[in-house]
């Protein structure tokens, strides 16, 4: 009997497990639109990972009753979501929206409370490793911003998860600290490699 129904054409194309979440400074690789943060710049264990892109849309409508004849993008934008689980002083301060490059030490460091400002610009790179350990998929925001209300909760048998939000923001010359090679993906971008191999430490305009 011939099977029906939404079989699996590519096993290796399924998304089990986590992204990891590297976080960098902006204006360092603002021109790059490969991936070029490493591992070591990772936030460390994670809860979870998400990726979120929500347009808006103008729908058009006509006759009587109204029915649609089309629909307009308004307004788009993007953001990865995760619950940290290191609590850090590096990851605290990219949760107050803070620079977190300047904050390398694991367990001394300081966060002031009570004078809020606007979010510091930074890179953040998603880099998704596929359950064959060989494909990879990157999502590259070249300027971004923490947005969060930190709650930190304690628990006898679970670790404390803090959960942020790292939105995108237009990283392209019309911007202050942007870069033309973002001209085409002011947001950023989404790509896939196998291994990473065809990734360089060059600037490249291609778009995906």
């Amino acid at each position: 009997m011939a099977r029906t129904g939404p079989v699996t054409k590519d096993t290796t194309t399924v998304a089990l497990g986590l992204a990891q979440i590297r976080v960098g400074a902006m204006a360092t690789h603002i021109g790059q639109t490969v991936p070029r943060l490493v591992s070591a710049d990772s936030i460390g264990a994670l809860a979870n990972t998400k990726f979120s892109g929500n347009v808006d849309y103008y729908r058009l409508e006509s006759g009587f009753p109204l029915l649609e004849d089309a629909i307009y993008p308004l307004r788009e934008a993007a953001a990865l979501e995760c619950a940290f689980k290191e609590i850090t002083p590096k990851n605290m301060a990219l949760a107050r929206g803070l620079d977190p490059t300047g904050y390398s030490a694991v367990h001394v460091g300081s966060i002031g409370l009570g004078a809020i400002a606007a979010p510091a610009g930074i890179r953040v790179e998603a880099i998704y490793t596929f359950p064959d350990g060989v494909n990879v998929m990157a999502i590259i925001f070249p300027r971004a911003m923490a947005a969060a209300t930190i709650e930190m909760e304690f628990a006898a048998e679970e670790p404390a998860a803090v959960a942020i939000r790292l939105e995108a923001k237009r990283g392209d010359s019309e911007v202050t600290g942007g870069n033309a090679a973002w001209n085409a993906m002011p947001y950023g971008r989404m790509l896939w490699d196998t291994g990473g191999t065809t990734w360089t430490t060059t600037t490249t305009t291609t778009t995906a």
